[in-house]
């Protein structure tokens, strides 16, 4: 049996809320610690304010988007019972 560990292919960007791959990711030091970001979001700041607000607009469409599934998916699991 091996020991080592394998480094998963991909990484949670906390900007997007999503698993990226690894080669898409950068590891910035925060005041709360280390954390991974994608390239995508961090070139993103360095863009226009309109193109950062319609970049953030997509961002929370999609988390919205996901949150909501994941909110019909709990409440017919709970009508279910």
């Amino acid at each position: 049996m091996s020991s080592e560990k394998k480094e998963p292919a991909t990484r949670y960007c906390y900007h997007c809320r999503t698993h990226h791959p690894v080669e898409e990711m950068k590891l910035l030091v925060t005041k709360t610690g280390s954390r991974w970001r994608c390239i995508k979001s961090i070139e993103a700041v360095k863009r226009s304010r309109e193109e950062r607000d319609a970049y953030g607009k997509q961002v929370s469409a999609a988390n919205q988007a996901e949150a909501s599934g994941r909110a019909r998916m709990l409440n017919k699991i709970q009508q279910g019972r």
